[in-house]
């Protein structure tokens, strides 16, 4: 633990002159982590040399310290262990620094730095791809800090639960490693929320292939929210959409956007179309359009109103998907609009 007395302490002047020379701006520092600037030991010198053996040149260094100056705090012997530990998921070390400077508080997090090696070494042996962990160190290293033996009971707990929701040996390799490619926070949750939501899912009549199905498409996300959440948005879902459970179940099936989003987001979604004048029935029909946000929502239509698309009356397919998608339903629209209404190279009859 470092001192955050700033009172009663004065900034070391080493510090502050061998950051000078590596032109820091230390103002920033002072802006942010002025305690760092208040230790009796910084490794200056050192570390910046590391990350220049490292490939980094000296605005690239003078980056890193800015927004990670806690790095001068780290032993030498700290930072080597932990550049030869990404090294092993890393092609080279110009991948190496580029993330580095990129993300410089996951790399000098070195506190559980026993427990990122034996994570990374199981991840490894669990098949995922080098270019996958290391996307994992940068965006989501909190799963690196549990002990490996949280995230193997996690592994196993959703193995067990696949295998026992009808999935194959054969498939299961496949399916948890896509499933911790789209959510590695999966790793996150507990063997009790695992459980409870796939009994609530079971409680509400959804057969054990449905739930594959949810769980995959929901890419584990599923697993964050609790019972009450989920039956929350159920019950609005079916006030709205007048269904009964049956109906609602497949509509859940159909978007399961409805299961995952609380009620205020998808009220406030709902209302949104509303406001353009469609329908509950239209919403209803293709109710994968609660996905999108109202802004993105406004966009489109904008877009489409343009071309002269009547919304209220035409199909909110085209309104619906990824960024991609709409684009590609945008340009047949346009390109039909702008289709003329007589063939320009059919011959012209004329009387004699």
């Amino acid at each position: 633990a470092y001192t955050t007395d700033s009172k009663s302490r004065e900034e070391n002047k080493k510090t502050l002159e061998n950051l000078y020379k590596l032109s820091v701006d230390i103002k920033k520092i002072r802006r942010v982590k002025e305690w760092v600037l208040l230790q009796d030991v910084a490794y200056v010198k050192e570390i910046a040399g590391i990350l220049q053996e490292m490939g980094a040149d000296e605005t690239t260094v003078a980056n890193i310290l800015e927004r990670c100056p806690e790095a001068i705090l780290h032993t030498p012997a700290e930072i080597n262990s932990q550049r030869a530990l990404w090294q092993l998921v890393c092609q080279n070390e110009r991948q190496l620094i580029k993330l580095v400077e990129q993300f410089p508080e996951s790399f000098f997090t070195i506190e559980y730095h026993e427990n990122q090696k034996a994570n990374i070494l199981f991840f490894q042996e669990l098949g995922l791809k080098n270019n996958i962990i290391t996307r994992f160190l940068t965006s989501a290293p909190s799963i690196f800090y549990n002990p490996v033996e949280k995230n193997k009971n996690v592994i196993e707990t959703l193995q067990r639960n696949y295998l026992s929701l009808g999935g194959s040996d054969a498939n299961m390799k496949i399916w948890i490693l896509k499933l911790l490619s789209q959510n590695p926070f999966i790793l996150l949750n507990t063997y009790t929320a695992i459980q409870e939501s796939l009994e609530f899912l079971q409680k509400n009549d959804f057969t054990d292939h449905e739930v594959l199905q949810l769980l995959s498409q929901l890419k584990g996300f599923i697993f964050q929210l609790t019972p009450a959440t989920m039956q929350k948005s159920m019950l609005f879902s079916k006030r709205i959409f007048q269904c009964s459970d049956q109906e609602l179940k497949q509509l859940v099936l159909k978007c399961p956007a409805l299961l995952y989003y609380s009620v205020p987001v998808l009220e406030e979604r709902l209302e949104g179309l509303l406001k353009e004048g469609i329908s509950v029935a239209q919403i209803r029909d293709t109710p994968m359009v609660l996905e999108l946000t109202t802004q993105i929502v406004q966009y489109r239509l904008k877009k489409l109103s343009a071309l002269g698309y009547d919304i209220k009356n035409g199909s909110l397919e085209n309104l619906n998907g990824t960024k991609k998608d709409f684009e590609a339903n945008y340009g047949k629209i346009q390109s039909k609009a702008a289709r003329p209404i007589f063939n320009p190279v059919a011959p012209i009859h004329i009387e004699d």
